[in-house]
């Protein structure tokens, strides 16, 4: 698949992977950062900027661009194809190979969430949207703010998207499975929404995948409506206003969560950048998974009543769960986020924001709030409601240090109560990661590294790569090689090379199997060897230490035979394999 290579090649992974997750460069080809696939507190995913593949350490995730877009956006490998060639100004060829069927699917929704976004916004701007534009001005939005938002107006009537999609050729599987129609038991169609003012739902991207619409008349209910999910839509996965937010996330290391849209748009509207909101939805593990990639710190600032109170304790629950930094930022008044920062203004908002809490230290005031601490009994109760928000923090250190703040928080001295708190939650089994069982030796590393470094001239066209493959001659005759982990990644050289294809990062290890390919780039993320040393005799030296270490096997091997023929008493066989010793004695004593 040429066009396929050619995009690879064309495309820097580092820029596109930095695109989902914070990179720091860890070396001269190296960059690091969280791995966006499960849950971590300590960066363990690399990505090669030359050899052009990531690998996570932890959870082995592994690939090309490709394969990272396709995973972490939980799309079609056409559709990533097709999106990283337009980004990139790479016509796609016109090949039946490069399309499938969910792939055309996918773009016409995308499509008429387009065209809805175009009729919503015309609406607003028009005669039937007077009272949306109301509504509006009432809760002080400025038109800029309307249009950087995307709002809109859905038309009382209940038809126009529909005709509208009939005129523009959609069948009938696709206006249903839009989300933006509903269907009739008489098979007719009807616009989900209508006389609502529009939110649109953008994906990180910043495609419009849905919409959020609240009810303008008193008597319509649910007052928020939210599109249904579809293929291009899972609620549970997407955050309001994350590609809007992300870029000040990452520049300020924290994202500020509060409930709705308004919220959102007036807190950004504000001058706040690192802004979400869940959609209409409690917060779910893979929106936290989502948001930890461009930070572990968050501040959570939810309405001030009891329903808000309650739903920032269930928030709390699953950002610990994944490992975030907690915050909550509460604001008095009785004002939700966007009512604040209109009558206190930004300045007063930034005070807030500057006075959150740790979590923590917030769950110990509402637990204060309910239980006397002046007697044991209230004691031993605070501190049994906080223990299971304290059990789920996954790192052990932290576990401690935080049961022993808020054991000095609450006034409890150093006792029975304490040890059994802190004992709780020391005892917690860690999660750990199954690693490889077999280690690569510096020299295996060191040879593997030659073989597939890159010494200049055309791409593929290594002009030392005869040179470099006599060296793996000489070790694929050696029988060290069956002792080594990385054997059949030597082997796999072997293959690219036998087949008369350049030896390549990406041509050795599309022919290894899973685990493989993991060892692989385990090698190659690892410290990286100064660039300077990758040269043939660098390569000669360590081809010399694993022919020297055969010879060392085979005499160990020798001698645990000797040993073992003589318990036998067979004589005869104990003196000919010390025969053989001597031999493999002597050629060392030369070597």
């Amino acid at each position: 698949m040429e066009f396929v290579d050619q995009l690879k090649s064309a495309v820097d992974i580092v820029s596109v992977i930095g695109e989902y997750v914070r990179l720091r460069k860890a070396g001269p080809n190296r960059y690091s950062g969280l791995c966006p696939f499960h849950s971590e507190k300590s960066p363990s995913f690399s990505v090669h900027a030359s050899k052009q593949f990531y690998h996570c350490f932890g959870c082995h995730a592994s690939g090309d661009v490709l394969k990272f877009v396709m995973e972490i956006e939980g799309i079609s490998f056409y559709e990533a194809l097709k999106g990283l060639a337009e980004r990139h100004g790479i016509p796609m060829p016109k090949r039946a190979q490069f399309s499938d069927e969910d792939s055309r699917r996918r773009a016409a929704l995308f499509q008429m969430h387009e065209l809805a976004q175009e009729n919503f916004q015309q609406n607003l701007r028009g005669p039937a949207g007077e009272a949306a534009r109301a509504y509006l001005e009432r809760r002080g939005l400025r038109p800029e703010t309307v249009d950087q938002f995307g709002l809109g107006y859905s038309d009382r009537s209940g038809r126009v998207l529909v005709r509208l999609f009939e005129q523009q050729g959609f069948a009938g599987d696709l206006v249903e499975a839009s989300g933006l129609a509903g269907r009739r038991q008489d098979g007719s169609f009807y616009d989900r929404f209508r006389n609502r003012l529009m939110f649109p739902i953008q994906d990180e991207k910043g495609r419009i995948i849905a919409y959020g619409g609240r009810a303008l008349a008193s008597d319509d209910e649910p007052k928020y409506m939210n599109s249904p999910e579809t293929p291009i839509y899972k609620k549970s996965h997407v955050l309001y206003n994350l590609h809007r937010a992300k870029d000040a996330i990452r520049k300020e290391d924290r994202s500020i969560l509060v409930e709705g849209y308004m919220d959102a748009i007036g807190v950004t509207a504000a001058g706040f950048g690192p802004v979400i909101a869940s959609c209409g939805t409690a917060l779910t593990t893979p929106q936290v998974q989502a948001l930890k990639r461009h930070s572990l710190n968050i501040v959570v600032n939810f309405d001030p009543d009891a329903p808000g109170a309650a739903a920032a304790q269930r928030s709390i629950d699953l950002l610990l769960a994944e490992s975030m930094f907690v915050r909550i930022m509460e604001l008095d008044g009785d004002l939700d986020p966007d009512e604040y920062c209109k009558e206190r203004g930004p300045e007063g908002y930034a005070g807030r924001l500057k006075e959150a809490k740790s979590y923590f230290l917030w769950l110990a005031d509402r637990a204060r709030a309910k239980h006397d601490v002046r007697t044991p009994e209230g004691v031993v109760a605070v501190l049994q409601s906080l223990l299971e928000p304290v059990k789920r923090i996954n790192d052990r250190l932290e576990r401690l240090a935080v049961a022993e703040t808020v054991a000095a928080y609450i006034g409890v001295e150093r006792g029975v109560v304490l040890e059994s708190f802190r004992k709780s939650v020391a005892d917690r089994q860690e999660k750990t990661i199954e690693r490889p069982k077999e280690t690569v030796r510096a020299d295996e590393k060191g040879l593997l590294c030659i073989l597939l470094s890159e010494t200049g001239g055309a791409p593929g066209r290594d002009p030392q790569q005869a040179q470099k493959l006599a060296l793996l001659a000489d070790l694929v005759n050696a029988t060290i090689l069956e002792r080594l982990a990385t054997r059949r990644i030597f082997e796999a050289i072997r293959a690219v090379d036998s087949g008369g294809m350049p030896v390549t990062f990406g041509a050795v290890n599309a022919r290894l199997e899973e685990g493989d390919q993991s060892l692989l780039a385990e090698v190659l993320l690892a410290e990286e060897t100064d660039e300077n040393q990758l040269d043939l005799e660098y390569g000669r030296r360590c081809l010399e230490s694993l022919l020297r270490s055969e010879g060392q096997l085979r005499r160990a091997d020798l001698k645990a035979q000797i040993k073992q023929a003589e318990r036998a008493g067979n004589v005869q066989e104990a003196l000919r394999l010390a025969e053989e010793l001597a031999q493999w004695e002597r050629r060392g004593a030369r070597a």
